[in-house]
């Protein structure tokens, strides 16, 4: 079973939570043109190793956070509230 540090509630299962995505991208704002608003909306990273991605505790606290992941061995190196940086953030042992 993985277990995942929610920044307000602690260890939780898997389960509990749903993947957002891709974090810290810029967004898109009307006054873009087409070209910047397709690269927002379908165009992603797909690292191999760790990225920042966003998760959402649904049913826990209903908030989201942000989580530094690896991708090879899907292992949270840490997770983090929005605003904070990833090293002031929970470290997973």
């Amino acid at each position: 079973m993985l277990l995942i540090e929610c920044p307000w509630c602690g260890r939780c299962e898997q389960s509990e939570f749903h993947y957002g995505g891709e974090a810290h991208l810029t967004r898109a704002t009307s006054a873009s043109d087409n070209t910047e608003l397709t690269e927002f909306l379908f165009l992603r990273n797909n690292v191999r190793g760790d990225t920042a991605e966003r998760w959402f505790h649904a049913t826990g606290c209903r908030r989201w956070f942000n989580a530094v992941r690896n991708t090879v061995d899907d292992r949270f190196i840490c997770t983090y509230k929005p605003g904070d940086t990833a090293t002031q953030g929970t470290t997973d042992a």
